[in-house]
């Protein structure tokens, strides 16, 4: 009782901040100042979020309560059946109204709410390694276009036999950085590969990094820091794309990172993403310290592909899915594949609150 009583005492001051935005947002000043207004138009959407699950909440509660007294009333036995059936309705719906509320309650990271760059490499196991890293681009574009996001492909080198070597690209929505950074780390999959003719089961590895993306005025580049390359863009695009230097390179000699766009035909739009990605990996090299700090984003989970830093395993054999670091299994692979990987992210969410 103490815990459910918690829970809502910690939403006691939301609906008075929720009128206090409200009121902001409509002051002109506030309205001229764009950065300002997007500010609180996300606080208005986490407050309101909080508010409304606190009431279905409190409502579910005060439900149950008043059907258990009349329950204990009751002498109708069409009445005690259908008391019955409603408590059980409620039992079952209440624990998940609260979990709803508890993840909301969880403490943001100011970064969460940025977009994110993403990045996906094959590691050990070859070309089965890149036809994986294929699958989890394509997990993730799936996943994207559910929450309504956008992707943009920023670079890419395709495997000998599909799926990729390498791909990055950009993500840009709500609170995306916020969901997808517990992706960051060694993805490993058991299964049998399609050059495997006896029937083996080969287990490969393929590493996600996510960075938040980052503003002009959070990381200062110099233009003298930066070496810049133009080339033709290779691959699809028709005739155009293979004649005109468009596609951009961008060395940063401070630090060593290269990054190169070519999936536009306008050499200021590649130019534009190829520093924007270029803007994200710096901030997190200046970062370091702090990123290390918290468990979700370490930088030692994306350190190499070796299979032995994994936090989750897909196992076709037995359509599984682990994440190691939780211990949460799902038991359909395709459905994760499809996209459907929300509870190792609410699981990972809740671990960040209790620890």
């Amino acid at each position: 009782m103490t815990d459910e009583l918690d829970l809502l005492r910690q939403t006691a001051g939301f609906p008075d901040r929720l009128k206090e935005v409200t009121l902001l947002m409509t002051d002109p000043d506030v309205i001229a100042d764009r950065k300002r207004y997007e500010e609180l138009s996300r606080e208005y959407k986490e407050i309101s979020d909080v508010v409304n699950a606190s009431e279905r909440v409190r409502l579910l509660r005060s439900n149950l309560f008043e059907n258990r007294e009349m329950l204990a009333s009751e002498k109708d036995p069409e009445m005690l059946e259908m008391l019955g059936d409603e408590i059980s309705k409620i039992e079952e719906e209440l624990p998940r109204a609260e979990e709803a509320l508890r993840l909301l309650l969880v403490p943001k990271d100011p970064l969460d709410a940025k977009n994110a760059i993403m990045e996906i490499r094959a590691g050990t196991g070859g070309d089965e390694a890149a036809l994986f890293a294929g699958d989890l681009y394509k997990m993730y574009s799936k996943f994207c276009e559910e929450q309504g996001w956008k992707t943009t492909t920023t670079s890419y080198s395709e495997g000998n036999l599909g799926g990729f070597k390498e791909i990055v690209f950009q993500v840009e929505g709500t609170d995306v950085y916020g969901t997808l950074k517990y992706e960051s780390g060694v993805h490993r999959v058991q299964r049998v590969p399609v050059t495997e003719t006896q029937g083996r089961i080969q287990t490969s590895a393929a590493t996600v990094a996510v960075l938040p993306e980052v503003d002009e005025e959070e990381v200062e580049i110099k233009e003298t820091d930066i070496r810049l390359d133009l080339f033709c863009a290779s691959g699809p695009g028709g005739q155009g794309v293979n004649t005109t230097y468009s596609a951009v390179r961008m060395t940063h000699l401070p630090t060593g990172i290269v990054v190169q766009c070519q999936d536009e035909r306008s050499q200021l739009k590649n130019k534009a993403k190829a520093l924007a990605e270029l803007r994200a990996r710096v901030y997190d090299i200046e970062h370091q310290k702090h990123l290390d700090e918290i468990a979700s984003r370490r930088k030692s989970m994306v350190s190499t592909g070796d299979r032995s830093a994994k936090i989750r395993t897909y196992n076709f054999p037995q359509g599984r899915v682990t994440d190691h670091r939780v211990g949460v299994t799902i038991y359909n692979i395709n459905d994760v594949l499809s996209g459907h990987f929300a509870p190792f992210t609410e699981a990972l969410r809740l671990k960040d609150t209790e620890a």
